[in-house]
């Protein structure tokens, strides 16, 4: 992706035929589980509470059906889309995920080299190594974005982003929906704090974060500034007045407020109220390739990728994510040829219909193959 041109490689005509380790996404998944310890295991798996908000974010997605139209030319598939100015193999970023290190030494570095690699957007969390200034020289050439939690004053807030656009960052993103660190009580339950968070500090800056850090940010950077943790039109429309360029509707991955609604039951009232007016990202249990083009269809722009980018780090490091990518990129390819269109912009919500969910909603309800023995606490 140096030239911002990604290259597409050959595919395999047959399924099954290549010599490839994963040739299906939730061999990822069982990989993963044999090599990380349960703590590791329930950071990716876990929710806050009785975990209703991640199981919603499966459910509203398989409450969607497809309504595809036939007899239409579509040998040539094209699923690439362009943000920042650059032209991406898919409408995905690889979300911010905290403590990459936990399920791979070289954490954040690995996971942008390999988006980059494959030409997928990535965002860095703040809470995550090796950090800002060496996850850049690590992948100079990938569309990086940066993420921020707020742990300081304004000075603490210009620094950071003064250091984003310093180290070639496409976008600057500031999370707003974890004022208060949520109960996680798989973790609870077996009394397991991780370091980084006995050594966090700054949280009340977190709590008081208000709508004047938004407006400082965009008054003094020309950066294009991303919000994360929009749940709602009326903050949609606030962000709007500030300026804000891109809304990203997440819950947290269902790991912030409990008894939220699923992303994708979010996502239309936010389209109504962005009305063109701003980019929409979007994340909640994004899984396979058919869960990107309801998105897509839907209004959104970018699909963030979260828990898979986790257990494909997790099985097979930086190559994990490439892999990774690659069949998302396969079953992105052949749902929008079987919907009867050959790009992302011919999609529309006429290719989307209500429909009752066939699989009870959990984290692995995307792999109804896959079978992990649950942990007793």
């Amino acid at each position: 992706m140096n030239d911002g041109t990604p290259i597409r490689p050959a595919r395999n005509v047959e399924l099954g035929a290549s010599g490839e380790e994963f040739q299906n996404l939730h061999e990822f998944i069982r990989k993963a589980r044999a090599r990380l310890n349960q703590n590791a295991w329930d950071y990716i798996v876990g929710a806050s509470e009785t975990e209703t908000t991640m199981r919603r974010n499966r459910m509203a997605l398989d409450e969607i059906a497809f309504r595809p139209r036939v007899l239409r030319n579509v040998a040539e598939v094209d699923p690439s889309t362009e943000v920042f100015g650059r032209r991406l193999r898919l409408p995905v970023m690889i979300a911010p995920v905290g403590a990459l290190e936990i399920f791979d030494p070289n954490s954040g570095a690995a996971v942008a080299r390999g988006a980059g690699q494959f030409g997928a957007a990535h965002m860095l969390s703040s809470v995550s190594e090796p950090g800002l200034e060496a996850t850049a020289k690590a992948a100079p050439g990938a569309l990086r974005i940066y993420q921020l939690y707020v742990r300081g004053d304004d000075a603490f807030v210009e620094d950071v982003v003064s250091r984003t656009i310093e180290n070639g960052y496409a976008a600057f993103c500031l999370t707003v929906d974890t004022a208060h660190y949520s109960r996680r009580e798989r973790d609870i339950a077996k009394r397991y704090v991780r370091e980084s968070r006995i050594r966090a500090t700054g949280g009340d800056f977190q709590k008081g974060l208000e709508w004047r850090t938004v407006k400082l940010i965009k008054d003094k950077y020309k950066i294009p500034l991303v919000i994360k943790g929009i749940a709602t039109a009326e903050d949609a429309a606030i962000a709007l007045d500030h300026g804000v360029d891109w809304v990203y509707v997440s819950n947290h991955g269902g790991r912030q407020l409990d008894h939220g609604r699923g992303a994708m039951h979010v996502l239309p009232e936010i389209v109504d109220a962005v009305a063109g007016r701003a980019k929409i990202m979007v994340d909640g249990s994004f899984c396979r390739g058919t869960d990107i083009v309801k998105a897509i269809a839907s209004g959104a722009d970018l699909v963030g990728i979260g828990r898979l980018q986790c257990w494909a780090l997790a099985a097979a490091g930086e190559a994990g994510i490439v892999r990774m990518l690659e069949l998302l990129e396969d079953e992105l390819i052949r749902c929008l040829g079987l919907l009867g269109v050959t790009s992302l912009a011919e999609l529309n919500k006429s290719y989307l219909h209500a429909a009752m969910a066939t699989n009870p909603p959990s984290v692995f309800s995307a792999f109804p193959l896959l079978d992990i023995e649950p942990y007793r606490y």
